[in-house]
């Protein structure tokens, strides 16, 4: 598992733009929608739902078309030869993107938290805190994609299909408890919706019930990963 991931993580060293994508898009994004908004009371309500958000597309992408290349590269199949079993092998991933996902979730919240000067009831550990869970679940479903795409098209394919629902019903555009009921059950099973919640909750309060939100976030994090070892194949035809 660690030498997996040193193996990822010294690609990453030598991939500057997929660098620049993961750790300098996100802050790009978010000083957009801080410079549309002049910074007012729109950024104010949106801007912790957006700290959510869109660090999740980003390491989405990153993660799923990275290791769809190993397995059509053929080094899945060289690497399960050896004494490597594919949970370790996905931990390896998620722990060489895990990394690098806490680097971009720390800077973006420093961003927003600093130059931004996003309001924030609550202590700001716990902003930073919700922002790394929410990053780990983005890597943890990019490599559970991964397993059922076949080419690098494919794994761009499911982010409208996995990320987008997930962005319109999180509460975001709409209180979730204003959806439509069948939304509203909808929105409750989906892990955003709670990431997007723990952020507004910190936001809001200053002593934040965060149990639930995390616990389920973790949770999701964790069986994500496992059914993405059930379900990974040796090789991409």
């Amino acid at each position: 598992m660690i030498a997996t991931a040193d193996r990822v993580l010294r690609q990453l060293r030598h991939d500057p733009r997929t660098i620049a994508m993961i750790v300098v898009v996100p802050c790009v994004l978010l000083t957009l929608l801080w410079w549309i908004y002049d910074g007012g009371p729109v950024f104010q309500r949106i801007g912790p739902a957006l700290l959510a958000l869109f660090p999740v597309v980003i390491m989405f992408l990153i993660t799923s078309i990275t290791t769809l290349r190993e397995r059509r590269s053929g080094t899945l199949e060289r690497l399960l030869t050896m004494p490597l079993g594919k949970v370790s092998f996905l931990l390896g991933y998620a722990l060489a993107f895990g990394i690098v996902a806490v680097v971009q979730a720390v800077l973006a919240s420093l961003l927003m938290l600093g130059p931004l000067d996003l309001a924030v009831a609550g202590p700001w550990p716990a902003l930073v805190l919700v922002a790394v869970l929410d990053s780990l679940l983005a890597v943890a479903l990019g490599l559970f994609v991964s397993a059922f795409a076949s080419s690098e098209f494919q794994a761009v394919q499911f982010m409208p299909a996995i990320v987008l629902p997930q962005f319109l019903l999180s509460g975001l555009l709409v209180p979730r408890d204003e959806l439509p009921r069948a939304l509203e059950y909808v929105s409750d099973v989906l892990p955003l919706s709670y990431a997007v919640d723990a952020m507004n909750e910190v936001s809001r309060e200053t002593s934040p019930d965060l149990l639930l939100p995390l616990a389920v976030l973790v949770g999701f994090i964790v069986a994500v990963v496992l059914l993405g070892a059930a379900t990974l194949r040796r090789r991409t035809p």
